[in-house]
């Protein structure tokens, strides 16, 4: 478990486990958590991962018809490759008696996962049934509200929550937008979270698929690679707009930087 988040300077009340999706990570991984019965730990995995890959293409699928794409699979081909970039993050994060509920980026809730969109494609997450997953109201409906609303997700034990990543945004042109999301620490039982992260491969080029770009909406975003992204990534803070470094025509000036906490 580790406090920390990212190397820049972020920390939650939390700890984590990270697990790259390839079933050869994953049993590398097993050896080191189960020493016993490592093969046990590797099934549990491979097998969530499996399912919860397939849930995340069908739902791409989705998309993929409603935004009139030629190819409605083009979209969940980038996360099916078989050097696809995927991730399972355990979120456990401890009760903490200091806390209340969170309104606002200054509303006293103690910080468990700092506010934050989630940089790849598509994040599947479920959780137990103690909340704290709280969603940022889109600027126009927030206007009211200098620092912004702040929704809170109820738990739902038997429910997958699905947040749109900031690829998934440059994909569809700014059609599908990445959710601002945190977590607010609780005072009563702890929260757990599993959340897969569906990526592409490193060297897949991001670029607005053509159908999402018309006359009256041009291209938002200059064509870049995951990795690249990724790079980008690792050198700022949580609560960065990273997206608006690849604006086109804005030449990375005038990151947007959001303070609060998640």
């Amino acid at each position: 478990g580790s406090r920390s988040i990212g190397s820049n300077g972020d920390v939650g009340e939390l700890e984590y486990l990270i697990l790259h999706t390839h079933p050869d990570s994953v049993a590398r991984k097993a050896n080191a958590i189960d020493t016993n019965h490592p093969h046990r730990f590797s099934q549990v995995v491979n097998d969530y991962v499996e399912a919860v890959r397939q849930l995340a293409c069908q739902v791409l699928d989705l998309l993929g018809e409603g935004l009139g794409l030629r190819d409605p699979t083009s979209l969940s081909s980038l996360i099916t490759a078989t050097d696809n970039d995927s991730l399972v993050r355990i979120n456990h994060y401890p009760p903490h008696p200091s806390c209340a509920s969170a309104t606002k980026p200054g509303g006293g809730g103690a910080v468990g996962f700092g506010e934050h969109t989630d940089p790849q494609i598509l994040s599947v997450l479920r959780a137990n049934d103690v909340g704290g997953l709280q969603v940022l109201l889109p600027d126009a409906a927030a206007a009211a509200d200098g620092d912004g609303a702040w929704v809170p997700v109820a738990p739902d034990p038997s429910a997958f929550f699905i947040n749109v990543g900031d690829l998934l945004q440059a994909l569809t042109n700014g059609r599908l937008v990445s959710v601002r999301h945190r977590v607010v620490a609780g005072a009563g039982k702890p929260r757990l979270a599993t959340i897969y992260f569906a990526a592409p491969p490193l060297h897949a080029t991001i670029s607005a698929l053509p159908e999402t770009v018309t006359a009256g909406a041009p291209r938002l975003y200059r064509p870049f690679t995951w990795a690249e992204y990724k790079k980008t990534m690792y050198t700022l803070r949580l609560s960065h707009n990273r997206l608006v470094l690849f604006h086109v025509g804005d030449g990375g000036a005038g990151i947007e930087d959001h303070d609060g906490q998640e």
